[in-house]
């Protein structure tokens, strides 16, 4: 009967870990004028396959925002979500710098 338990115990592994790690970007803020919702431009660099050069590449994401604190020209940092509607699928979880105006 000993025997029985050790095996039980000895075959429960830790279990896999349910959600994976989220994308997390920092952006600039180019647009705030929707309603709880943020435009965040990324940044990042590339080389070209060919001619072995950095490039820049631009992307826009639109980035859900509860409390409409984030205005133009904010430094955000935003991380990857459930769908919230046809387009967002960010999230703001801190702004890093404010706009200086």
């Amino acid at each position: 009967m000993s025997e029985e338990k050790e095996t039980t115990m000895a075959s429960a592994a830790p279990a896999p870990e349910r959600r994976k790690l989220r994308k997390v970007r920092t952006g600039l803020v180019v647009s705030d004028k929707m309603d709880k919702t943020v435009v965040v431009r990324l940044e990042r660099t590339k080389m070209h396959a060919k001619f072995k050069k950095y490039i820049r590449v631009r992307m826009t994401v639109k980035a859900h925002d509860e409390a409409n604190s984030c205005h133009a020209g904010d430094q955000v940092q935003i991380v990857e979500t459930r769908p919230r509607s046809k387009d967002k699928r960010w999230r703001v979880t801190k702004i890093v710098k404010r706009a200086e105006l």
